[in-house]
């Protein structure tokens, strides 16, 4: 059975929620880290689904990796393969279908409402409005022939959707301790960032424990429904030794 393709950029930015649920729908996965040493090599049609999770870095950034990343997504979206893009993974996804990728007018950290589009929630399985948690500081324009899912108040394109390939400018994968260990990763960082969206590492920690069970509930609904249009193995028979046996393709 072909697994699902998880792209880590950052230690303090796994896949949390997400493969718990992988691993409680028995769903094979494969971690792989881009960074380290490219991923030329990878083929898209070899997997049932691509994750892409977030990254310190700019999805414009001139960089080998990312321009690998690019290409590969390009390659998912040409063979029909799924593809689910988180914060940066949502940038590459947009790069990918030749939207573009801009600095949001503010930042972005801490917990914030979106309001979620009709057509999301039926598909989705979602409420109108739900609290997310976000760090970033770009955007993306919403790619030709998707749809807004998600927008916000200090930041209009928080997700879109085209087919299966689905986008979310927020982080819905966090677990709390995940959220607790890049706070005191990024502690100088929240030091020095301002603005309307941005909160403190106090108020972010003072927040988690009313908003972090809500938002577990929103990812397994989300990807509940993603993982549910993964193609599915293929049954056929297989003569061995003059028997027909099931196996999986």
């Amino acid at each position: 059975m072909k697994p699902v393709a998880i792209l880590q950029h950052e230690t303090s930015q796994g896949p949390g929620v997400l493969l718990a649920h992988l691993q409680q729908q028995g769903i094979p996965y494969a971690l792989i880290t881009p960074c380290d040493k490219g991923i030329a090599a990878m083929r898209a049609r070899d997997y049932r689904g691509i994750v892409v999770l977030g990254s310190n870095h700019c999805a414009n950034e001139q960089l080998r990796w990312i321009e690998q990343e690019r290409c590969l997504l390009q390659s998912a979206l040409a063979a029909e393969v799924p593809v689910l893009g988180h914060c940066f993974g949502a940038q590459m996804l947009a790069r990918a279908m030749g939207a573009r990728v801009w600095r949001n007018p503010c930042a972005n950290i801490g917990w914030s409402r979106v309001w979620i589009t009709p057509d999301a929630q039926a598909c989705m399985d979602l409420p109108a409005e739900a609290t997310i948690f976000n760090w970033h500081y770009d955007s993306f324009e919403i790619p030709q022939g998707a749809s807004r899912s998600m927008y916000g108040s200090h930041c209009l394109n928080k997700g879109f959707v085209h087919g299966p390939h689905w986008a979310f400018q927020g982080h819905l994968e966090v677990t709390a301790q995940s959220v607790r260990d890049w706070c005191d990763e990024g502690a100088p960082e929240l030091r020095s960032a301002a603005g309307p969206a941005v909160q403190s590492q106090a108020q972010i920690l003072a927040q988690l424990p009313q908003h972090i069970r809500p938002l577990h509930q929103i990812a397994a609904r989300t990807y509940s429904a993603w993982t549910a249009q993964l193609p599915r193995p293929r049954l056929f028979y297989m003569p061995v030794w003059g028997e027909a046996r099931l196996a999986l393709a």
